[in-house]
């Protein structure tokens, strides 16, 4: 039997799929993250209603019994989308028992497939991937790029994104390379390619990073007029977010459609007169009404002696469990390797300070900062996000009184780890 052949606009299947699901997703505490490659076609020929019916049967099933927090989807399809190719709708990762998901699959969804011309596929031995197979044809040949961006000044942008998940920093990154921009993605990229924010024109972020090193970088954003900084809206509201000057927000579900209509917008000469003109207000607004200004070594004081204040875990187990779970490894093996990484560091670190080994001291709290946040560490994480204010105001003078305390630090950190393991 011949398919019901319409023209329909993959971006709002996905919109569909994503409002359809949000009762099913909240009741079980999981995320929808897209990752679209940047060949697929905006416009299709197919039966859009039946995909709908058996996206949303498949994703329902896997919100409903998988132990994930985070579920990817991904659409890809062969690099050369001439005429009719298949789409490959997958699921990396479901996190449901192999023999429950496939039982499910082929008894409720083979007759739609069939329908489709499409197939289940398993990527490797334990089902934990499976794609659905499904041949679309184009809608106007030789025309698959349907977003294009309408002025010279929105083109050749580079992009920086700092989120919690990595999904979603790679399912946006992907996204703006449809647009052909450069994009970092991370706090860890963003350092090893120089720490300049003043060389992006769009930082994307959220507002719940903005109480940790993260709000270091969104206040100086916040100062740079050529720089957009766009929120992506989470569920939570942020009580204490300091941010003052947002450029965007962006919604989920981030599809092509989204981050074409962000760029438009952040970029329309109207718009950035606006915008221009409300960061002159606000600098006027927070211009210091004394005449003695604080200098960078009493900020600097006063911020250390605030995080200082601040009450933090030797070792939070629970939020290290998580991220293991989430990294997919094991959290005693992580916690060995940290071990295996740093016992004895105290004596390297003091070496280095005292050799005012600069390079060396900022690969050092890079890596103890990284696996500090893996295993839950975070009085260290506090401690290395304090040497990386130290390079942030320029103040190495201020370093040598740090190996004692990072001594002092390591020892406590030890007999937590050991406990563990």
């Amino acid at each position: 039997m011949a398919t019901l052949e319409t023209v329909f606009d993959i971006n709002r299947i996905l919109v569909t799929l994503f409002n359809t699901s949000e009762e099913v997703r909240k009741e079980n505490n999981i995320d929808l993250v897209y990752e679209m490659d940047a060949h697929i076609p905006k416009e299709l020929r197919g039966d859009s209603t039946v995909l709908l019916r058996l996206l949303t049967q498949m994703l329902s099933f896997v919100f409903k019994n998988s132990d994930k927090d985070e579920i990817l989807l991904t659409l890809s399809a062969p690099d050369d989308f001439v005429f009719e190719e298949d789409i490959f709708f997958r699921i990396k990762d479901t996190g449901v028992g192999k023999e429950k998901l496939l039982a499910y699959l082929e008894t409720n969804l083979s007759r739609d497939l069939e329908y489709l011309g499409g197939k289940i596929v398993y990527k490797d031995e334990d089902f934990s991937d499976v794609s659905l197979n499904i041949p679309f044809k184009i809608n106007e040949l030789g025309f698959r790029r349907h977003y294009r961006l309408p002025a010279e000044n929105m083109l050749d942008k580079k992009v920086l994104i700092i989120c919690e998940s990595d999904k979603v920093s790679h399912s946006i990154k992907k996204l703006f390379q449809y647009f052909q921009y450069d994009v970092d993605v991370g706090l860890d990229n963003f350092k090893e390619n120089g720490g300049v924010l003043s060389a992006y024109d769009i930082f994307l972020t959220e507002e719940k990073l903005s109480t940790g090193e993260v709000g270091h970088i969104i206040s100086e954003a916040e100062e740079i007029d050529s720089l957009r900084l766009v929120i992506l809206k989470g569920k939570e509201k942020i009580g204490n977010s300091k941010i003052k000057l947002i450029s965007s927000y962006l919604s989920k579900p981030i599809t092509q459609k989204s981050i074409y209509d962000l760029i438009v917008q952040l970029f329309d000469p109207e718009f950035e007169k606006k915008y221009l003109a409300k960061k002159e207000e606000l600098k006027r607004k927070l211009k210091p009404k004394v005449e003695v200004k604080p200098t960078a070594k009493d900020e600097l004081d006063n911020t250390i002696e605030a995080k200082k204040s601040e009450k933090y875990k030797v070792l939070d187990v629970e939020v290290g469990q998580n991220n293991a779970k989430r990294m997919g490894v094991v959290y005693r093996k992580e916690l060995k390797h940290f071990l295996d990484t740093f016992d004895r560091s105290d004596i390297y670190f003091r070496e280095i300070v005292n050799e005012k080994s600069i390079t060396k001291i900022k690969e050092f709290c890079i890596d103890l900062e990284k696996q500090s946040r893996v295993i839950g560490a975070d009085s260290m994480l506090n401690f290395a996000d304090i040497i990386s204010l130290i390079f942030v105001y320029n103040k190495l003078d201020m370093l040598p009184i740090y190996p004692g305390r990072f001594h002092l630090e390591l020892k406590k950190l030890i007999v937590e780890i050991k406990k563990q393991i």
